[in-house]
């Protein structure tokens, strides 16, 4: 007997491209989207585009603005100084736990998803580097133990890859260098169980990525 295997909805097929569209620019910050050139070039019902549009305002991508339509969340100073302070609490409520309680796997799975970085850096892959990124940054999660803060910051993973797209994009290999700086910090605390250091070095990413994102976002 075969194993259940559930299919992504295309509600979430919807979803998941027209984030990344934004993610990666191709819909700007405040653009419109029209639901039934959006729906034609998907080959999909308006439905199933107005369905994806509110998935994507639940994950702050989208606002849906009664009789005027769905506009891409404007990346202003707001936006991206909310979302960081918001990750950062999150962040350093997890990390703590993790430096307290981590086993040598979790340590492992860290260090082998920051020298995939490394290599993507090597190689100027910005899409897969950034996807890594986020991927560690989630493995860091194993210890978050809370219902609520695994689901809001689910809800907060396509606006934090969103920024980051756009602070590498417009800082270059620069910033890429300080991610890097960052999590080898980061994964020597971890190591030694050190959640004061980790706390810090979260914060310091916190307030020059965000940095970062708002000077970009202010040349566009």
């Amino acid at each position: 007997m075969n194993a259940f295997k559930p299919t992504v909805t295309l509600t979430e097929q919807v979803a998941r491209h027209i984030e990344n569209l934004i993610v990666f620019g191709q819909l700007d910050s405040g653009e419109r989207i029209y639901e039934a050139s959006m729906a034609r070039q998907m080959e999909v019902s308006n439905g199933s585009i107005r369905e994806g549009l509110l998935l994507l305002e639940k994950r702050h991508l989208v606002n849906n603005v009664p009789r005027k339509g769905a506009f891409v969340t404007t990346l202003d100073n707001y936006f991206v100084r909310s979302l960081y302070e918001t990750l950062e609490l999150y962040l350093t409520h997890t990390g703590r736990k993790l430096a307290r309680q981590w086993q040598p796997e979790d340590l492992r799975r860290l260090e082998g998803l920051y020298q995939k970085m490394e290599d993507c850096f090597k190689k100027n892959d910005l899409t897969a580097f950034l996807d890594l990124g986020v991927e560690y940054t989630q493995a860091s999660l194993a210890y978050a133990d809370n219902y609520f803060i695994l689901a809001a910051i689910d809800d907060l993973w396509p606006s934090a890859r969103r920024c980051a797209f756009v602070a590498f994009k417009y800082g270059g290999k620069r910033v890429l260098e300080d991610n890097l700086a960052h999590m080898r910090e980061s994964i020597s605390a971890i190591r030694d169980r050190d959640e004061h250091r980790l706390a810090s070095v979260l914060h310091r990413y916190a307030v020059q990525q965000c940095q970062q994102v708002c000077d970009a976002a202010s040349t566009t």
